[in-house]
């Protein structure tokens, strides 16, 4: 379990993901060995034409052990769309690092995430 060197990278490789945010604790990031994921939006959108609901989402640099805040229980009006994080203020998540979700409502939130994954194998 090396640490990807940033100044030795061998590829850079774009990834999306996206998702239903639910009520239920889902990590929908989970970096392999070896690896290095630069997240450069975390993008949320209330589908409920009605009511608004909040998202938290959390990051975990020691393996699921401690889980530290991105947002915590911000609210996404209806039909609207947040902003969490964005190419100004990315995060590199490093092997065996976490992001995880979750929602005050279940199916109101999906979520569109963003990145690169990087490698120095």
């Amino acid at each position: 379990m090396a640490q990807v060197n940033i100044v030795n990278v061998t590829s850079i490789l774009p990834f999306t993901i996206n998702g239903s945010v639910t009520t239920s604790v889902v990590d929908v990031i989970d970096v392999p060995s070896d690896k290095l994921y630069k997240v450069n939006t975390i993008i949320i959108a209330n589908i409920d034409g009605t009511n608004s609901a909040t998202v938290t989402i959390k990051a975990s640099t020691s393996n699921g052990s401690n889980y530290y805040n991105i947002a915590s229980t911000v609210a996404v009006p209806a039909d609207s769309t947040l902003i969490v994080l964005d190419k100004n203020s990315s995060i590199y998540l490093d092997e065996t690092d976490l992001l995880r979700v979750q929602a005050s409502a279940n199916s109101d939130l999906e979520y569109t995430i963003s990145g690169e994954i990087l490698d120095d194998a």
